[in-house]
């Protein structure tokens, strides 16, 4: 299997658009933010400890960021039914978006070689991109770290 390249996303660029299923099946789309900035975040699998710590830290900034006039979206590879459970288990209040296909994670330069356990592999690479209210690019960010993201990502914005 050859590794499929990604270019990651620049700032001032426009962000791709995109829809997808939230953990309830229903579609949601970059554009039905226009007007807002937006924070997506990429994340590898639900429920997983990097993971879980990560979504948990955006809920808990949940109230800080939307003060300071950021929405959050969560996506992983994972099916609805799998989000809707995350969701559930961690009292998690933003959308959470399934992009099984990882085509939306390609888009955005979120999917590609990482180093898992000492090994190469192909996957979801953990990044965030916030997006102004004009859909371009206002910060970009890859292989970042669940620990203290969230909150290096507030002291960035200013949330």
């Amino acid at each position: 299997m050859r590794p499929q390249l990604t270019i990651k996303l620049q700032p001032g660029t426009q962000a791709p658009d995109f829809t997808l299923q939230d953990a309830a099946g229903k579609a949601t789309s970059l554009s039905d933010y226009r007007g807002k900035n937006v924070i997506v975040y990429f994340y590898p699998a639900a429920a997983t400890p990097g993971c879980t710590t990560e979504a948990c830290d955006f809920r808990d900034s949940l109230t800080s960021f939307q003060g300071s006039g950021y929405e959050v979206l969560g996506i992983s590879p994972d099916a609805p039914e799998k989000l809707a459970d995350f969701a559930g288990e961690f009292d998690l209040t933003f959308p959470l978006l399934s992009d099984e296909d990882h085509a939306v994670a390609l888009a955005y330069g979120a999917w590609g070689e990482k180093l898992v356990n000492g090994e190469i592999v192909e996957g979801l690479v953990r990044s965030t991109v916030v997006v102004d209210p004009a859909g371009n690019v206002a910060l970009a960010q890859y292989q970042v770290k669940a620990q203290g993201h969230v909150a290096a990502l507030r002291d960035a914005l200013a949330a």
